[in-house]
């Protein structure tokens, strides 16, 4: 196998799905060393990148490299020496690079990354997210004093990143002398990465601490990144120590993020830490409304609460599926109809998601650290009981399985008591926030 000509192959696949800036930071120096039995060995100039690739972008290379080559087994990332740094000079700085490229999105403001689009006056509240709002409010009355850090956790597409820059930019509106700044985690990477490369350290630093409010978005990745970890908590304590704000966001709680360090993990509990689930019926609905009043639409009523009642997922299902109906209305130039509706929600809505109830057994098991047969005895320790009622509940609301088959396939349990199960987990879940952040970490598991 020529394993140059196919990293070469892979590299343009690569390529074409991410940015300039982040392509030459993470595999300007990158090579397949070797092909052994199927696995596939990619040679990176050092920990950082190794630790990012295996992070961000291993689905994405594995994806690449299987489809490339049948044989593929499996891909390791392993520190190797990087040949004609002469002839191939390290990339610039992502930062310099990025001016080069065309603007993404001309709202962006280029001096503090915020959005000017994402404020309150268009963040709808609800159940789903109201102690996570209330707080941003605590800290735009005073930032750096209170909840500091501000840590939110969320799934996609629930509006942690609406919420953070609008608090970027309110205080931003509020405080005109103090300086923001959002970026993701990937960017404070990039840059520290950077600055070593290009002997610039103290810039790195002197760069970051001169904000009075930094927000980091995506703070997931960092978990295996040891060196970033620390460049992370160094900045964070002199934020704390000089009042000044930090926010970050992640997609879970960070106790579940992977290597954390305990030291971040300490730092973090020491402010606020609050969830973003997905929103009810009624938030659901007044989204709709705020969407259609923005795009100067009317809709009838019945279709808005039809919507609203179908699209059970994340704010971005809901907008894109308002989005179909809008396009619609304008290429029709007249009202939809609830049937026209349906079938177009129908046609475009992606299939519920589908997985095998041993798998959900499984990943349940896993998380409380149950053996998996346990979940199908007949048994009243309160540990198992609680383990075989979620997964009762993830099979009915998450998979559509119905109650005979759930009760049929975890030891033969009459259908009235999966429905008990399902009613006490869904009944414990509106008074038990512990609960509730369990049953995200597992769904995340599902992903």
């Amino acid at each position: 196998m020529n394993t140059k000509q196919l990293w070469k192959n892979c590299l343009t696949e690569i390529e074409s799905v991410m940015s300039k800036a982040n392509f030459s930071t993470w595999f300007k120096n990158t090579s397949i060393v070797r092909e052994d039995t199927g696995i596939i060995y990619i040679g990176v100039p050092n920990e950082f990148v190794r630790d990012w690739l295996m992070n961000k972008y291993h689905k994405l290379i594995t994806k690449t490299i299987a489809d490339a080559y049948e044989n593929m087994r499996a891909v390791e990332y392993v520190i190797a020496k990087i040949e004609n740094t002469k002839e191939e000079p390290l990339p610039a700085p992502a930062e310099t690079v990025e001016k080069e490229l065309p603007l993404r999105d001309l709202y962006i403001n280029p001096e503090d990354n915020l959005n000017p689009r994402y404020h309150f006056n268009s963040f709808i509240v609800g159940t789903f997210n109201e102690l996570a709002y209330a707080a941003s409010q605590a800290i735009i009355d005073s930032p750096g004093t209170k909840y500091n850090p501000f840590f939110i956790y969320g799934g996609t597409g629930l509006g942690k990143t609406h919420l953070i820059q609008a608090v970027g930019n309110s205080i931003k509106d509020k405080y005109p002398n103090k300086k923001v700044h959002y970026m993701t985690l990937e960017k404070f990477a990039t840059d520290f990465i950077n600055s070593l490369q290009g002997n610039k350290a103290n810039s790195f630093k002197e760069k970051y601490r001169k904000y009075d409010l930094l927000i980091i978005d995506d703070i997931q990745f960092i978990g295996k990144m040891e060196k970033i970890q620390e460049e992370l908590f160094h900045t964070f304590n002199t934020f704390h120590e000089n009042n000044k704000q930090i926010i970050f966001s992640s997609d879970k709680h960070p106790n579940y993020i992977p290597e954390l360090a305990d030291r971040l993990k300490s730092r973090f509990a020491a402010g606020m830490i609050v969830d973003i689930s997905e929103p009810e019926y009624e938030s659901r609905l007044a989204i709709l409304k705020v969407k259609l009043s923005e795009l100067n639409i009317e809709l009838d009523q019945d279709l808005v609460e039809y919507v609203a009642s179908t699209v059970a997922g994340n704010i971005r299902e809901l907008e894109g599926c308002l989005n179909l109906i809008v396009m619609q209305y304008r290429l029709k130039n007249k009202p939809l109809n609830l049937i026209e509706v349906k079938n177009l929600l129908k046609n475009n809505m992606k299939p519920k998601k589908n997985m095998a109830i041993k798998d959900v057994v499984k990943i349940v098991s896993e998380y409380y650290k149950l053996e998996e047969s346990s979940v199908y005895e007949k048994t009243r320790k309160k540990e198992i009981v609680k383990a075989r009622q979620i997964v009762m509940y993830l099979l009915r609301e998450d998979f559509n399985v119905s109650y005979p088959l759930i009760g049929q396939k975890l030891g033969g349990k009459d259908h009235t008591t999966v429905i008990h199960s399902c009613l006490k987990i869904k009944t414990d879940l509106k008074s038990d926030p512990q609960l509730l952040q369990e049953l995200e970490q597992i769904r995340i598991m599902f992903k």
